[in-house]
């Protein structure tokens, strides 16, 4: 019987290439030799393809596989782009669809989405950089109860993301996330515990599968930031963290809500903040790395689950075309 031949997509022209990378990495150590044949489809950060180490056009790398293993992240990898493209070519594909993959990718359109099914989400201010902020920084600032979250809109992995406590980190932070994005959202700080669950299409007997709740614990005075999720070992996770029986359920509940809500596909993880004033969605990862700082692969350790298992399931989803 022969091997299908899988392109792992990694690389890509987005502010978290290096984080694919490394997923790609993963993924392409971690699929079951005996069942996949593995192409490494690099894209580099002007968007050219390569395959065996030369330059090839995307169509040619394409018809050459019989599924594609989505392993970008951030902008063009997750915000519907390359999916349409793959759809383009009929090819099948993991992760989530490009309608839903664009919402989820959009902080502000996610959370309206969340909202509606009776999800809380902090309260938010969303600024276009084309606005004069030069005339509304003040009344902004005044404003905003603080401290203030300041984020691109459509940015992953904390990239641009900044806490804001007086007027000078304020300014820094805009300053900040209007280098990598036109768009970004000024949320409350919702004071709390930080959770991330995931979820699992069609997995161990159920249609959709949450994974235990993973609390996460940055270094001391620090925030969940870029250098915490990929860098620093310092950052602690505890699986299934120190939450009440009803928390951990909730938890649960409202990342398999956010999945659905949201239209999300084979898997997909939330990330909230447990606080005393009840769970706060914050936002969606529609393709959730897959590094040895991830938290998908913990959650599957945590189950007895393997990566490669991970992996085979949700290949599998995408040949059926689920």
């Amino acid at each position: 019987m022969s091997k299908i031949r899988v392109a792992v997509l990694r690389g890509g022209p987005s502010s978290e290439y290096e984080v694919s990378l490394k997923t790609g990495e993963s993924i392409l150590k971690h699929l079951p030799e005996e069942k996949y044949h593995a192409h490494d489809v690099f894209i580099d950060k002007n968007g050219l393809w390569h395959m065996r180490g030369r330059s090839i056009e995307p169509r040619q790398a394409l018809e050459q596989n019989d599924v594609v293993v989505n392993a970008l992240h951030g902008e063009w990898g997750e915000d519907g782009k390359v999916q349409r493209l793959l759809e383009t070519f009929g090819i099948p594909y993991t992760g989530s669809k490009a309608l839903s993959s664009a919402i989820a990718m959009n902080k502000a359109l996610a959370k309206e989405h969340v909202k509606r099914a009776g999800i809380k989400t902090a309260q938010g201010t969303l600024l276009n950089v084309a606005h004069d902020i030069g005339k509304r920084i003040h009344e902004l600032f005044r404003s905003l109860p603080l401290p203030a979250v300041i984020k691109p809109v459509d940015k992953g992995s904390s990239v641009g993301v900044s806490i804001a406590r007086d007027w000078f980190e304020f300014n820094e932070g805009l300053r900040k996330a209007f280098e990598v994005s036109p768009n970004i959202l000024i949320e409350e700080y919702i004071r709390g515990k930080e959770a991330t669950a995931g979820v699992i299409d069609n997995f161990r007997g159920e249609e959709l599968y949450a994974l235990l709740p993973v609390e996460i614990v940055p270094p001391k005075n620090t925030f969940y930031d870029y250098d915490s999720k990929y860098i620093s070992d310092e950052t602690d996770y505890r699986i299934p963290g120190s939450f009440s029986r009803e928390e951990r359920m909730e938890l649960m509940r409202l990342a398999k809500a956010v999945h659905q809500t949201l239209g999300l596909r084979h898997y997909s993880r939330s990330d909230f903040i447990v606080s005393p004033r009840g769970i706060y969605f914050l936002e969606a990862n529609t393709l959730p790395g897959m590094t040895s700082h991830s938290l998908i692969p913990k959650s599957l350790n945590a189950i007895g689950a393997t990566l490669p298992q991970f992996l085979d399931h949700i290949i599998t989803l995408a040949l059926e075309r689920r």
